[in-house]
């Protein structure tokens, strides 16, 4: 009777061992094989590129008639347009305007939420954006455009508007565009005509004390470079590293 018990005790044991070991095989089975190394990996719903906030301007007649600017919520934006020669002096009374290049630059974080708050209270410019009155002075032509990485897409047109957070967020980016307007020429002075400088730094600082030039990290290292080269008479020198004063250390510190 015992021996018939443990028989019957060692073939449930064998039985057990035997369900355990395909089911152990079966589900080693169906786990897919570790990704090689350096093999891409599928991310749901990400194409990797951040939200960003564009500018077009063209207005004819202006130093710089046409620009695009663009910020990303990621705190990085970039310049690019047209303006005209510096140079052109009286040698060449209708100069065409020419390209200059994509510049990259830091923005500080309470311009990029600003800018960000105001596209959303603004429906990602999926709005009417130009005033419908006639007989409005020309500002240039203005085109804001939002591209979100959920997909969400918005672009509108105008001259003038009355709406106060559009005119808020234009002046934003007119502000920053005047900044490295302004970088260009200080490299052009400096590379060409010292003795030029110390107005043009004069009269630039008044209108970032005015507030209508900002985001001045965005041409430190044009400003770095005054400030540090002892041909510059000491002057332009000292306003030069008065208007680093005004950029945010970490920011700085990026720049040297």
């Amino acid at each position: 009777m015992r021996s018939r018990r443990l028989g019957m005790m060692v073939a449930l044991l064998a039985a057990l061992l035997t369900a355990s070991s395909t089911a152990y095989l079966h589900a080693q089975q169906k786990t897919p094989a570790p990704t090689a190394v350096g093999a891409p990996v599928q991310v749901a719903h990400f194409d990797g590129a951040p939200d960003s906030v564009e500018l077009r301007f063209e207005r004819p007649g202006l130093q710089v008639p046409r620009y695009r600017l663009d910020i990303t919520n990621a705190g990085v934006g970039s310049y690019a347009g047209e303006e005209l020669p510096m140079s052109a002096g009286h040698a060449d009374p209708s100069p065409s305007p020419q390209p200059f290049g994509l510049k990259m630059f830091h923005l500080s974080p309470p311009t990029v939420t600003k800018v960000f708050a105001l596209a959303g209270s603004l429906n990602h410019f999926k709005i009417a954006c130009a005033y419908a009155a006639k007989n409005v002075a020309d500002t240039g032509k203005k085109t804001l455009t939002y591209t979100g990485m959920n997909g969400v897409i918005g672009s509108c047109d105008y001259n003038y508007t009355e709406n106060k957070d559009l005119q808020t967020l234009t002046d934003i980016f007119q502000r920053i565009a005047e900044t490295l307007d302004e970088g260009r020429k200080l490299d052009y002075l400096h590379r060409y005509d010292r003795l030029g400088l110390d107005a043009e730094l004069e009269s630039f600082s008044r209108e970032v004390a005015d507030g209508h030039a900002i985001e001045m990290q965005s041409i430190a290292e044009t400003l770095h470079s005054i400030a540090a080269d002892p041909e510059v008479m000491q002057r332009a020198r000292t306003r030069a590293d008065a208007l680093l004063t005004l950029v945010p250390a970490q920011k700085q510190q990026a720049e040297q």
